[in-house]
Formats: structure tokens, sequence, C-alpha cells
């Protein structure tokens, strides 16, 4: 690796800070104990660079390495590299520099859970709620992480915040020990090609072949190794009937014949808790039995909410609708109503509720445009969205949204509605058992079934 000379230069203040005396090593280790060192499976390099709030990219720019490199120093077994004493030496020296900038330890929780496909936290709030604590966190989208980090400030001495997943279904052993997995995660189709040409040849075939390929298969690789008590997945409505049903006859064969769950799914609608018309299919399942049962989910009863509720009272001129876009709008839906079409654009009054907020909401708004008097309609503000996602209260304005309004609108166009995941949790929490965490297994070994209910 070279010399001293071959580190990028540091500035002077954190230079002489780094590099004053030794016995602020051994400071490091009283100030920062190591809890349930049993569970943590990080190689020490992996910890310090947490510990100094690095990202791999930005330690393998500090250390002149490649990002392999780093992933090579963070991982065990014969597959890991040992960093070397110099890497070392300034990891450590790093973190001792960034320990005093950490928040403070938050008190014990009742479980510990983890959030993939995090997108903005939408399912995470809820099971903070009910006394769990986010250990792990999975989202690639960078915009997305900042709207997230903005607003989960963690702890990286026990939490991980992670880009990618596909790594740590590689090697699931480095996710952190959990006993409720969270994943919002994406839809795809499963190729049945390697299925039929395994059945051809009377070879026996799991998971690792029906869904090679895909994000559930990263999912259900982690769920296979770590057993947590119970997992709760969100995806689109879609999901029962895309590819013919096979994607979720293929899902549900996953969890319940082959992971040995117990799972019980529903498609919930949005509307009793926001002035908005979106419906998602949750599947919940636990390891153990259970009598968890979506029918007691307690629904809001009254009067729905309506557009207003959430509407700011003062909005920018900006988010009116430019005359050349309100024609073009006018004139395609016009198109297809002559052609027998439904397709085209919604305007909304304060007493309505909206229609589905989808990721494309930034091009034109068309989904949902907001009536104004006497002039032409306007979109929601990134507020607004926030709002009727229920990340906020009806009028709140608490949640951070650091990113353009572009990428809010995208973040909360595929977010999940709050006080939906919230009644769900809510039903979940009486049969969260996290007193008896099973060893983690291979993920090839394959169980008796269970019951799905629907």
């Amino acid at each position: 690796m070279g010399s001293w000379g071959n580190f990028p230069r540091l500035p002077l203040r954190l230079f002489h800070k780094c590099f004053t005396t030794g016995s602020q090593l051994d400071r490091l280790s009283e100030r920062v104990p190591v809890e349930n060192a049993m569970l943590d499976r990080r190689t020490e390099f992996a910890k310090l660079r947490e510990r100094a709030g690095l990202s791999v990219e930005e330690a393998a720019k500090l250390l002149r390495v490649t990002d392999r490199s780093i992933r090579r120093y963070e991982t065990m077994g014969p597959r890991g590299t040992e960093p070397t004493p110099l890497a070392m030496d300034l990891m450590m020296r790093m973190a001792e520099v960034s320990v005093p900038r950490l928040p403070a330890a938050r008190p014990a929780s009742r479980f510990r859970f983890i959030d993939l496909f995090a997108g903005i936290g939408g399912l995470r709030r809820p099971f903070e709620e009910i006394g769990g604590k986010c250990v792990f966190t999975a989202e690639w989208d960078k915009y997305s992480r900042q709207t997230y980090a903005a607003n989960f400030r963690d702890n990286p001495i026990d939490h991980e915040f992670a880009g990618d997943i596909r790594p740590y279904a590689e090697e699931p052993w480095r996710v952190p020990e959990h006993d409720v997995l969270l994943a919002g995660f994406p839809c795809q189709p499963f190729s049945i090609a390697g299925v039929s040409k395994k059945n051809s040849l009377g070879r026996p075939h799991g998971f690792l072949c029906d869904t090679q390929g895909t994000l559930f298969y990263d999912l259900a690789k982690i769920i296979a190794h770590h057993r947590p008590a119970a997992f709760l997945l969100e995806n689109v409505k879609n999901l029962e009937r895309h590819d013919g049903g096979r994607t979720f006859a293929t899902i549900m064969h996953v969890l319940t014949q082959e992971l040995g769950y117990q799972v019980d799914y529903r498609v919930i609608s949005s509307a009793p808790w926001v002035p908005q018309k979106r419906e998602r299919v949750f599947i919940v399942g636990f390891r153990e039995g259970s009598d968890f049962n979506f029918d007691d989910l307690e629904v809001p009863e009254g009067s729905a909410p309506v557009l207003g509720d959430i509407l700011e009272r003062k909005v920018d001129p900006k988010y009116t609708l430019t005359e050349h876009l309100w024609n073009y709008l006018q004139g395609y839906k016009e198109k297809h109503a002559k052609a027998g079409n439904g397709f085209g654009y919604s305007v909304f009054g304060p007493g309505d509720v909206s229609r589905t907020l989808s990721a494309r909401y930034h091009k034109d708004g068309s989904e949902c445009l907001v009536l104004q008097p006497g002039n032409r309609p306007r979109r929601l503000t990134p507020r607004e969205c926030a709002r009727l996602m229920g990340f906020e209260e009806p009028q709140g304005s608490k949640f951070e949204i650091p990113v353009s309004d572009t990428q809010a609108y995208r973040q909360f166009g595929n977010a999940v509605v709050v006080p939906v995941v919230r009644a769900v949790a809510t039903i979940m929490a009486p049969h969260i058992r996290a007193d008896a965490r099973p060893p983690a297994v291979d993920v090839a070994e394959q169980r008796e079934p269970m019951m799905v209910h629907g």
C-alpha cells in the first residue's frame, strides 16, 4: 500500500487531532463499548469504519485502495483479507476523531428489526412506536437515503445503513441479528427456465432456483439465514395478478412451504386513514405458530378524511400548472375520451379523496390536481404529499424534506401510507417474540409446510 506519504492530505486540524497520542486509542475502547459482542459478526475494521462515519467508498479513497479491498477487509472467513497494520492504525485514529460526534445511546428496546428496500422509512416509524429498534437499513437510491438519514439520526455503532442489499444477501451473516424483518420489495417476474430444466433432469429445486436474479431471492436468503420471529412485506395490489398470478404464487410457496412460516396477507385501502385511494398488499409471517389475523385490524370509524384536511393555507404560485401544460392535459383527456378511454388528469376539491399518488407525479401531477377557483389547477406541494402519505399529521410540518421537489414527489409516490402500517404493526405487536432467536441456518435447508391465509 506504500508509505504514509501515499495517503491523501487531511486538513491540518484533523491531521493533528488524529495523530496526537497513542493513549487516545485506549480511551476509544472505554468510550465506545461493543454491546452484544456474541451477536456482532462484523470485522474489527468494519466496526472502526462505521465509528469513523465513513462509507466504503470514502474509506477506499482514504486508504488508496479499491472498494473491493475494503469489502474484503470486512468479510470474515477464508474469503476475507486481513487489512494491513497501517490501514488498521489509520482507521482506529479516524474512529477516535468521530466518537464525540456520535448521538446518545437510545433506551433498551423490546425487539430488533431491519428495514430493507426502505425508501424514506415509512415502515420503520410504526415499528419503533411498538418498541422496536432498527439495527440495519438498506436503500440503494441516494436521494431516498438523504431523506431517510435526515429523519432517522442513527448511531453508526449499533445501526448500519447499507445501499445495495445484494452483497449482504450473498453473505447474509453480515446483516445483524434481528427479530423482525420489514421490506417493501420490488415486484419482479420469476423465470421458470431453470426450474423446467431441473425438472427434466429429475433434480430437486427450491427458491434458489425459482427466484434467482430477483430481489425477492435476496430477501428470501436473508430470512432463511436469520430466521426472524416475524416479517412484514409490502407491495402493490397488482402483485396478486402479476405475471398471471405466478409471481404471487411463487412468493407464497417460498414463504410457507420452503421457509416454513405461517403467513397471512391482506389488501388494505388507505382511504379510512388518509384522503387517498391507495391499495397495497401486506404480507405478515411468523416463524412460530400464531393466532395473528388481519380481521383484528382496527379501521378508523366515522367521517373519512378529505383533501382539505391536508392542504396548505398558502402555496407558492410555482405549483400552479403553466398555461401550456394545462392546455396539453385538457387536449390529451379529450382525445382519449373520444376514443372511449378514461385516461387523463383528475382535479379534486377540498371535499374530495385523491387518486393514488405515483412516482411519476413530478412530471405533470395529472393524477391529483388541486382545484383553484378562478385559476388553473395546481400540483400538491411536497409537504402536502408528506401529509397525504401519513408521514405528517394533517397540518404537520416536522418531516424533513432535504431533496428537490422532483425527488420528493418520486419518494412519496413510492412510499407506504404510514398510518396503515401503524395499524398492521399494532396487531402484530402481541405476537412478536424476541426471546427465542434460533441459530442461523443454511439457506438451502427445507422445512415443513405451514398454513397460508388470505
